[in-house]
């Protein structure tokens, strides 16, 4: 991240659920100081605001999809830009006051979400007992510690902090399950290019244009740009109206990424450039390479090309 580094950082709350597990994930964040918010509105308005230097707030489970309210933000909000993607393991343990047998549990305390992702574990190994809904992952954790519920399906993170045994890890029914988090701060240059980066954007098309979306598809496939992600949501103006949210790969500062978001801007009617920033690898793997014709050296060496013709130097 360039200028100086953050060091108040905000972050979807309570403690003890994973989005604090993943903010501990910075350096930056683990030596500086930690707040959380209510909500991710509330999160966002602290940068915007600047009582807080950056906001970690979920962007997307592997399960249950986007998180709505953060595209909303970024899409209608005063402008903010991500710097920084975590992508974090989601890994829920069953955790209670003490180690007890799971045949004699009879109330777990459990975020809904969480409850979502592990019903299949949760029906062959405990049956009989009843879920009940919480606020938070945190709060499922605190209930069980106060003894108003007999366990928890909580985050790891919860399990010291409140003192609990737990009863089983790893519980879910997708045992591969991430959330992708952003780090979000107030508009700024982006870092270098590290080589395998990701561009963040939400896109608004021309609703009397007969194949606006293809056409923007167009503007990347034809420059050798590979589109990780494409998310809808209605603006809110009404029926039939949507922005696109795209994430795709490469980085504003090249040559090739630069002239599709010349070409976007060009075709849309509107373009938010939502920052580029170093893609999250759980584990090493290297980069899509572009097509023949495509790098970012084939497209440095056409423009250098171009500018001796326009000067002469060459026939």
């Amino acid at each position: 991240m360039p200028g100086t580094p953050p060091t108040r950082f905000v972050y979807l709350g309570p403690e003890g659920t994973f989005t604090e597990a993943a903010l501990r994930t910075i350096p930056a964040a683990e030596h500086g100081l930690r707040t959380p918010a209510r909500s991710v509105p509330e999160a966002l308005e602290a940068v915007r605001s600047g009582d807080a230097d950056a906001a970690l707030v979920p962007l997307e489970n592997s399960v249950g999809g986007a998180v709505p309210v953060t595209l909303d933000e970024l899409a209608t909000g005063s402008p903010l830009v991500i710097t920084r993607e975590v992508v974090l393991p989601v890994e829920f343990v069953l955790a209670a006051r003490a180690l007890t047998p799971l045949a004699d549990l009879r109330s777990i305390a459990a975020h809904p979400q969480a409850s979502a992702q592990c019903r299949n574990w949760l029906l062959a190994n405990v049956p009989d007992a009843v879920i009940v809904d919480v606020l938070s992952n945190a709060a499922a954790a605190i209930s069980a510690a106060s003894g108003e519920h007999d366990a928890a399906l909580c985050a790891p993170i919860g399990v010291k902090r409140n003192g609990l045994a737990v009863l089983a890890d790893k519980v879910a029914d997708h045992a591969d399950a991430v959330t992708r988090f952003a780090l979000l701060t107030r508009p700024g240059p982006p870092a270098e290019p590290t080589g395998d980066d990701v561009t963040s954007l939400a896109v608004s098309i021309r609703r009397d244009q007969v194949g606006a979306l293809l056409s923007v598809l167009t503007e990347l496939a034809v420059r050798g740009i590979n589109l990780s992600r494409i998310e809808s949501r209605p603006t809110g103006e009404q029926l039939g109206t949507y922005v696109f949210f795209l994430d795709c790969t490469g980085h504003v500062a090249e040559p090739r990424l630069g002239e599709a978001l010349q070409g976007l801007r060009r075709i849309c009617a509107d373009v938010r450039f939502l920052g580029s920033y170093p893609r999250h690898r759980l584990a090493p793997e290297a980069p899509v390479a572009s097509p023949r014709g495509l790098s970012n050296t084939d497209f440095a060496d056409s423009a250098s090309w171009l500018a001796q013709v326009r000067a002469g130097l060459i026939a």
